[in-house]
């Protein structure tokens, strides 16, 4: 399947991307082709990419989020192994209060990819199995440390 390709199908199963609305696009500027959904639609989406045999997204190979100061981005890495195809997926948090849905029960490598944003982020996963520090030390609870306006006295931190 080529980017072309995979850019028809997912426009087909998602009509909401053909239309001008900012928290649905499919953005085909860079090497892989990249889909901005809303958090309210992610579950939904990610299920139909998992299970639909047109994408069979069987393959997470990358979870991690990015803090723009104003508001965080989750960014996801599928891959098909069956069509060779890979496709980045970005959804918008609001960075006080980021939450987002599991997909460990989708993908049972997200466990331990969530768990790694959560400790370095704050992102809530809901539904999570077993939400708790994977890296860091006891006592680093809700610090927060890959936050751009993260200090940490002790160590002289500053970003």
């Amino acid at each position: 399947m080529t980017k072309e390709d995979l850019k028809i199908k997912l426009i087909e199963l998602f009509p909401q991307f053909t239309t001008e609305i900012p928290s649905a696009t499919i953005d085909e500027s860079g090497t892989w082709l990249k889909m901005n959904i809303s958090k309210e639609d992610f579950l939904n989406v990610v299920t139909q990419l998992k299970t639909n045999l047109s994408f069979h997204f069987d393959f997470l190979f990358c979870l991690t989020c990015i803090d723009w100061k104003t508001h965080l981005t989750m960014v996801y890495h599928f891959t098909s192994t069956t069509h060779r195809q890979p496709l980045v997926l970005q959804i918008t948090l609001d960075r006080e209060h980021p939450e987002i849905e599991t997909v460990s029960s989708i993908w049972r490598t997200a466990e331990f990819h969530e768990r790694e944003v959560y400790e370095m982020f704050g992102v809530n996963f809901l539904h999570h199995p077993d939400l708790r520090l994977l890296i860091l030390p006891d006592g680093w609870e809700n610090k927060r440390p890959m936050l751009k306006d993260f200090e940490d006295p002790i160590n002289m931190i500053k970003l």
